[in-house]
């Protein structure tokens, strides 16, 4: 399984050509390709803030995304919850949905598709980019 970074995800959807090669390349051979539920939140605000614009209402957006073959949506556990909100111990900037989204890789043990520096920069996650 692959996780991805919500700017991943909306790419890969999107416009799979702002990924690197190796990111395009991870998610076309992945087994599965996870999503955390933050990521939906951060494109409902982003959309709401009038920073994201969708060809489509984000209802439509997501569920049609998610319906993708070997897309899923991954349950948010206390375990994933719990080290999330643990990363900062460990360094880890102070984003939320970051923290939920790096933990969650984690939990699976999944690399993690992003190309934030802070999550590339961060050893603990298998980063991708």
């Amino acid at each position: 399984m692959i996780v991805l970074d919500t700017h991943a995800w909306i790419w890969w959807v999107s416009d799979p050509q702002r990924l690197s090669d190796e990111a395009r390349y991870k998610i076309q051979h992945a087994n599965a390709i996870g999503i955390c539920p933050i990521s939906c939140w951060e494109m409902a605000t982003k959309v709401s803030r009038g920073k994201l614009q969708l060809d489509r209402d984000i209802r439509d957006w997501v569920r049609q995304a998610l319906a993708i073959p070997k897309m899923r949506l991954l349950a948010l556990s206390e375990d994933i919850a719990i080290t999330a909100g643990q990363l900062g111990q460990q360094g880890f900037h102070g984003d939320p949905a970051d923290r939920l989204i790096v933990a969650t890789a984690l939990h699976h043990g999944a690399g993690l598709v992003s190309k934030d520096e802070q999550i590339r920069a961060f050893s603990p996650v298998q980063a991708i980019w």
